[in-house]
């Protein structure tokens, strides 16, 4: 592609515990996803698949290798260039992670927060707009106890898209969902995706959601071991 990669991952490897305890769980990753691209990544629990998504989104700390995120080199970047950086990417937790004393509403604006030229006023008119955008519009001051599965995804899908990042990371996005609401949650991030013009990369082990992807990559015990292209 002659598009520079929005991700760059060279000879990135990754370690947890030390001394004798110290295991490796990603072996010399070479990755590149471009703008644009609906990247889905497979393989079997404890692969490494939320390790080097975690990496990518700077959750987790760069130790050896390169790793890129829009330009910015994450293995040794300051905890300042990491705040900017995380502004670029949102994150779909499997689990949602939604703050069970906030509302819907609530929950979408306080990613805004990180942007202080935002006024409150507009953070409010953005976080109601993507709730409308993934069909919460009736349901915006109701706290996630309140809400089914399928429309807690949705209001995390939508705090992740609010403050239209370049990067969407999600990680197993439908775990949780039955496949009809599974679906629809794909569907949703597959148009809001296009509609803003953000790259995803989902981590999932749902084979019924592969036709979205623009290109597939597996992991195997800690190694990419192959990817192939879909559309």
């Amino acid at each position: 592609m002659c598009q520079s990669p929005l991700v760059c991952a060279r000879n990135l490897n990754h370690y947890f515990g030390q001394g004798q305890l110290q295991k490796q769980v990603l072996f010399d990753i070479n990755l590149d996803i471009y703008p644009g691209e609906i990247v889905i990544m497979t393989g079997p629990s404890g692969s490494g698949k939320t390790t080097l998504l975690t990496l990518i989104s700077g959750l987790r700390s760069c130790q050896h290798g390169s790793l890129k995120v829009l330009g910015q080199d994450l293995c040794g970047i300051s905890k300042k260039q990491l705040i900017l950086l995380r502004r670029n990417i949102g994150y779909i937790f499997q689990a949602h992670n939604l703050l069970k004393c906030l509302t819907a509403l609530q929950n979408v604006q306080i990613t805004l927060e990180l942007h202080k030229h935002i006024s409150p006023k507009a953070r409010r008119i953005n976080a109601v707009h993507i709730l409308e955008a993934v069909g919460l519009g009736h349901q915006i001051n109701y706290y996630p106890e309140n809400l089914s599965g399928g429309q807690k995804q949705r209001v995390a899908i939508a705090r992740a898209l609010v403050s239209r990042p370049q990067i969407i990371l999600a990680d197993e996005p439908t775990a949780a969902l039955d496949s009809k609401s599974g679906r629809d949650i794909v569907n949703l991030m597959q148009k809001l995706a296009k509609e803003r013009l953000c790259t995803i990369l989902m981590v999932t082990h749902d084979n019924r959601i592969l036709d979205i992807a623009d290109r597939i990559i597996h992991m195997e015990d800690g190694y990419l071991s192959s990817h192939y292209q879909v559309k």
